[in-house]
């Protein structure tokens, strides 16, 4: 990468992608060996999180600096509800549970806590800090997404949720994402810089928990 803004960013948690990449939960994707039981948890789990990962972007479609920078997450706030929510009613017909299964569930503990991350930043901060929060869960997705797909998975359900993450055109949203932070990026002063990446890799943090909460089917202790 060039010395870019998100070439630091990313550089700051990169050791944390390395953990995502090697955790079993996607290794069992790739076998084809993950528990069912786990992959319909993450399905259940990530329908609670897309509902309110979609309010953050709309909170920073708000904040944007420019009208086509405010359009774009909004367009993507919306694609967030219509597209990636239909991809996991599909997923849980595949897997014999009802949609209905995701209302009886309760948002898990690392879900609730990574949803209130990003609401609190994108509510209070300014909108370099709620794009920093955002941005992990564009970029460490294509990221998996392009790993995986070059190992594949004998499992169809897997293989599909392997495909809309490495495919050319989420790639395309997530180039335009990093352009727009790289922009924003050569206009912050240090201690603006500073807070920004410590969301990003918060939320990075927050990525990783999630499958890791997914793989041990996480519960409340009390």
């Amino acid at each position: 990468m060039t010395d870019s803004w998100t070439s630091r960013l990313w550089a700051d948690a990169e050791w944390i992608y390395a953990a995502i990449l090697t955790h079993p939960f996607h290794v069992g994707l790739t076998s084809g060996k993950l528990d069912d039981a786990s992959f319909a948890y993450y399905v259940v789990q990530d329908v609670h999180y897309l509902r309110g990962y979609g309010r953050a972007l709309a909170l920073v479609a708000a904040k944007s600096p420019t009208q086509p920078i405010a359009g774009m997450f909004a367009q993507h706030a919306a694609g967030t509800i219509s597209v990636e929510l239909s991809l996991h009613d599909s997923l849980l017909g595949e897997l014999g549970l009802g949609s209905q299964l995701v209302d009886a569930t309760p948002a898990s503990p690392t879900t609730t806590a990574y949803v209130n991350h990003l609401l609190t930043t994108a509510h209070s901060g300014t909108f370099a800090e709620a794009l920093a929060a955002v941005l992990p869960c564009y970029w460490v997705y294509e990221r998996v997404g392009a790993d995986l797909v070059k190992q594949g998975s004998p499992d169809p359900r897997f293989q599909r949720w392997i495909d809309t993450y490495g495919g050319g055109e989420f790639a395309a949203i997530v180039a335009d994402v990093i352009d727009v932070a790289d922009d924003v990026g050569r206009t912050l002063s240090a201690e603006e810089e500073s807070r920004a990446r410590r969301h990003f890799v918060m939320s990075s943090r927050y990525e990783w928990m999630f499958w890791d909460a997914a793989f041990r089917r996480e519960v409340w202790p009390v």
